[in-house]
């Protein structure tokens, strides 16, 4: 039995199986048969079974057996470990990977983004960019991570359905069905001249999904740098957002309406024929369903206080709407799009756009994500003449249209052309709106790429137009003349030409967070402030807040105080407070005022004796937080419903929390680099006793502060200023 070599080489050793010899490869130390191709049946033929331990990489000298191999702790543990990561790889790899990279996304993408101090819908894009199939291929099934997006948009839809009730649309009716419908046209046909103009060979299909397409903004883009700014509330703000609610009720019939384009326009007539009755079968049936079935649904499990249940609920709603308008042969959205209007009617509307934002999140994101997917750089680079001119086509064509419209609306060119720079880059809906022209056959592979990539860029370069508009806005406004802070101007005749504005008195911490929350309800105000310096820093900023004193009559005369829905004093003096109410109780007795009251005893003589509505609104003094209940209660008196109103205060609650605690760790950081903390210990005495001292020097400053601000009507701030210095001697001297 001993073992036999190729006379040929050394490096072919055989196996005594028998008759035979079985020629095995060379084999490293503490590999397997098996593993060398050598069958069950071929070893130990006659019984004498050659264990593994026994084959040797080189040939028997002398006939004697060669020893065995054995692999050390250290080889074995490597080739565990090797094994271990091998077989964790092939399971993970595939649709596994995808979703870890996809979660990961959605988990880093927006703290990063707001770090570095742009939106996160670049940072979406952006990563989408390198993970897809122009990047690193890091995912590999880009059709399921595309199908898994399209529900951000129509999470999308549902919510801008929600957001849109009757009430809201009255109230911006000018703004929605007057500027935003001719924005929506005039630029439509703009795109579409200028497409047939540079490419005379496409179909009149392919020119009105490119009209629809184009002029469509983006919604959460522009939505999303308006509240990150404050900026919802002013006037350009109010126009922005109005033309975006007409846009998002456009896409469904542009949506519909694609699909019936194709084919080169063959059979419209009984295409759009079919379309709308269909739609009406639809509409009927998301009526009946809601109207019947989900309001008593919603009753049964609100009652039943599940959340679990009542967040069911709110996906069976959505998802099964879509499905039934897209086994009509329409677009999933528009189903989306139609429970959303009609559950914005009933109470639970707030819980429900509560309770779905997560999810529309987590999926927009990744719909942005999967647009990054069609980002080509290499594209980019061959085609950058045409590209170019397209993205500065894009923007200069629908900023133009915007500002004319806007300035033509009665707006100022400062707020004109904010309005136009906000609106200039193209929406998401443009991608779906893109991708289903593509799969249609109105528009080519290669056409669809570059659309999708120019778009993708109006939005790269938006924020940095939008901060120079803000900028040019700002000069504007700084050469108006005293009387543009006066309510002299055009924008502040708007407001009072209307019937349906609030005048808050005062712009200090709480008058400011009154006009927040009336911009949350889009209730239009006039804020009248008789410190000038606060008063031109908001104005400059396009908020709709003048330089006055109402105490004077022909002031509050001027700001047509008595055609006003309500009046909020907003003022910290107790006599000045006063003296106000008193003046506007005189001059209009049946305006509805209410004020901030002192104390419980200011309180009650507002109340009992001069008939308004009082409130404490700080309790204690150095907690914002306690002046939401006097916002809510003037949410209340202007005839929100409480539902509302308690869901207004919560978020509210929350963004003023995320806002503390950033301001908090900005604060620290600041202070300790400026005192130095972290290398004190290797300082001399004299280096440390002036740390010390600088410690010292900025809690007398902050306390100083915190008198002035007290003096000014800022109590909230107080405490806060001169804890800051308290900390700052306290690290000093550590």
């Amino acid at each position: 039995n001993s073992a036999l070599c190729d006379p040929g080489g050394p490096t072919a050793p055989v196996v005594n199986a028998g008759p035979a010899s079985l020629p095995v490869p060379s084999l490293s130390r503490g590999t397997s048969l098996r593993a060398a191709g050598v069958s069950d049946d071929a070893v130990g033929a006659r019984g004498d079974e050659v264990p593994v331990a026994r084959l040797s990489t080189a040939p028997a000298r002398n006939g004697a057996r060669s020893a065995p191999a054995t692999p050390t702790l250290r080889e074995q543990t490597q080739r565990t470990v090797t094994d271990a990561l091998a077989d964790l790889w092939g399971f993970m790899h595939g649709s596994k990977l995808d979703a870890m990279y996809l979660l990961a996304a959605t988990a880093l993408v927006t703290p990063l983004s707001r770090r570095a101090g742009v939106s996160p819908i670049l940072g979406y894009l952006a990563l989408g960019m390198l993970m897809g199939p122009n990047g690193f291929a890091l995912i590999e099934g880009v059709h399921s991570t595309e199908v898994l997006a399209e529900l951000g948009i129509v999470f999308f839809l549902f919510e801008m359905g929600i957001e849109l009730s009757v009430e809201r649309l009255m109230t911006m009716r000018k703004d929605v069905f007057g500027l935003g419908l001719a924005q929506f046209t005039i630029t439509a046909a703009a795109v579409s001249t200028a497409a047939r103009w540079a490419n005379p060979g496409l179909p009149g299909s392919a020119l009105v999904v490119l009209g629809g397409g184009l002029a469509l903004s983006s919604s959460a883009f522009v939505l999303q740098l308006l509240k990150d700014k404050g900026e919802l509330g002013t006037r350009f703000g109010r126009a922005a957002f109005g033309v975006l609610l007409l846009q998002d009720l456009a896409v469904v019939p542009l949506l519909v309406a694609t699909p019936v384009l194709a084919g080169g326009g063959t059979g419209l007539a009984a295409a759009l024929s079919s379309a709308a009755v269909k739609s009406v079968i639809a509409l009927g049936s998301i009526a009946f369903i809601g109207r019947v079935i989900l309001t008593r649904l919603f009753n049964i499990v609100a009652r039943a206080k599940s959340q679990e249940a009542f967040l069911g609920v709110i996906l069976m709603t959505v998802i099964g709407m879509s499905f039934l308008t897209e086994g009509l042969g329409l677009s999933n959205t528009l189903g989306a799009f139609l429970a959303g209007v009609l559950l914005s009617e009933t109470k639970y509307r707030y819980q429900i756009e509560a309770d779905v934002a997560p999810f529309r999140g987590i999926l927009l994101g990744l719909f942005f994500l999967t647009v990054g997917f069609e980002i080509d750089l290499h594209l980019i680079a061959t085609n950058f003449p045409l590209i170019a001119s397209i993205v500065s086509s894009i923007i200069l064509v629908k900023a133009s249209v915007a500002t004319a419209l806007c300035a033509a609306f009665g707006l100022s060119f400062s707020n004109a052309q904010q309005v136009g720079m906000l609106l200039c880059q193209g929406g998401e809906f443009a991608f779906v709106t893109f991708g289903m022209a593509r799969g249609l056959g109105i528009l080519t592979v290669f056409q669809t790429k570059i659309l999708l990539t120019s778009v993708a860029l109006t939005m790269a370069v938006t924020p940095a137009l939008v901060s120079a508009s803000e900028a040019l806005a700002k000069r504007i406004e700084e050469n108006s003349g005293f009387t543009h802070y006066m309510g002299e101007d055009r924008d502040a005749s708007e407001i009072k030409e209307s019937e349906d504005f609030v005048v808050v008195v005062g712009y200090g911490t709480v008058g400011r967070l009154i006009c927040d929350l009336l911009d949350s309800k889009l209730i239009r105000y006039i804020g009248i402030e008789a410190n000038p310096n606060r008063a031109i820093e908001a104005r400059n900023r396009g908020l709709p807040v003048f330089y006055g004193d109402v105490t004077r009559p022909d002031v509050a005369e001027a700001f047509s105080l008595g055609k006003a829905k309500g009046c909020v004093i907003t003022i910290s003096d107790k006599l000045d407070t006063n003296r106000a109410v008193i003046t506007l109780r005189r001059q209009y007795p049946n305006l509805q005022i209410f004020a901030r009251a002192k104390d419980a005893a200011h309180q009650l003589r507002l109340t009992k004796t001069l008939g308004v509505v009082a409130r404490v609104p700080i309790l204690p003094e150095d907690n914002l937080l306690m002046t939401l209940p006097f916002g809510g209660a003037v949410l209340s008196n202007l005839g929100s419903p409480i539902e509302e109103v308690n869901a207004i205060l919560e978020t509210k609650r929350k963004e003023m929390l995320a806002a503390r605690e950033a301001e908090h760790n900005a604060d620290r950081a600041y202070l300790s680099s400026l005192m130095g903390v972290v290398g004190n210990n290797g300082r001399t005495k004299e280096e440390k006793a002036g740390a010390e001292k600088n410690g010292e020097v900025l809690a007398a400053g902050a306390e100083h502060d915190g008198e002035e601000a007290a003096a000014a009507g800022e109590d909230d701030l107080v405490t806060q200023v001169i804890k800051a210095g308290e900390e700052a001697a306290a690290e000093a001297k550590a």
